[in-house]
């Protein structure tokens, strides 16, 4: 029969976001002290190569530097890490 013969596709959702991680480690090692992360500085300095729907800061590594953090979403530890090393979080 026809229908067996015809490759199988899977389910795509147009709805779903995809977002871009970024690690609190990469942020450590690229960004100074005060520094305003965005989306646009994140591309300037080859940290992520496309903003896809969204920015998320995951809470993967230490970070030791005042930040102030804008993003799309952020995780709790990652947020709480932020705050813990005086920074600020921002979600856009």
């Amino acid at each position: 029969p026809l229908f067996r013969r015809i490759p199988k596709r899977g389910f795509n959702n147009r709805n779903s976001k995809i977002y871009t991680e970024v690690t609190l480690a990469m942020l450590e090692e690229r960004f100074e002290t005060g520094a305003e992360v965005t989306a646009e500085t994140l591309l300037e300095l080859g940290v992520i190569k496309k903003v896809n729907d969204g920015i998320v800061i995951l809470g993967n590594g230490e970070l030791t530097k005042k930040l102030n953090v804008k993003a799309s979403r952020f995780t709790k530890t990652a947020e709480e890490k932020i705050k813990a090393a005086g920074g600020k979080v921002e979600v856009i």
